[in-house]
């Protein structure tokens, strides 16, 4: 799993030095409002993630999936918002082809969705693995699974973060 991380970060870091080299010669590119909104809603699905696995720590089942349900639902909002924030973008004519910092705008937040809707995959893998341990099968296995989707939630919602912050220091 930190290999498959460390490829993901190594990735967007080699995406942000292109963004970096290529402000210089450009103006600003105004940041879509919902970009905001987006933020809110990944960083609440990180603490709601985090109570579905103390839930599942402390052995309640039920709450452990409400809590991956509510995570699961900010996941595809915070999708749903980057679209919006998309189109916010075109009718401010920045298109994917505009320059090369718009590039970057469009082909980062694009990376960063198809790797959370990976992320998505991998809640709905919890809940189908959660019907399992409601009947007290597989309880370590599941922990388990929960402790590696968890760490990759995380690392999406700290690289959106990164993402955000670089755009708007080299806006």
């Amino acid at each position: 799993m930190w290999v498959l991380l460390a490829a993901i970060v190594m990735m967007f870091v080699a995406l942000s030095s292109v963004y970096i080299m290529s402000s210089e010669a450009q103006t600003s590119v105004a940041m879509p409002r919902m970009f905001f909104v987006s933020t809110a809603l990944i960083v609440s699905s990180s603490w709601t993630f985090q109570r579905a696995k103390r839930s599942l720590q402390r052995a309640k089942t039920s709450a452990h999936v409400r809590w991956l349900l509510l995570t699961l639902a900010l996941g595809i909002g915070f999708l749903i918002s980057q679209l919006i924030g998309w189109r916010e973008l075109a009718r401010a004519g920045v298109y994917f082809k505009s320059h090369p910092r718009s590039t970057f705008f469009y082909l980062g937040t694009a990376l960063h969705g198809a790797h959370l809707i990976g992320g998505i995959g991998l809640i709905l893998f919890l809940l189908i693995r959660s019907r399992k341990f409601i009947f007290g099968l597989e309880d370590e296995k599941h922990l388990a699974w929960t402790s590696v989707v968890g760490l990759y939630w995380h690392t999406m919602d700290g690289i959106w973060l990164w993402l955000l912050l670089l755009l708007l220091i080299f806006k």
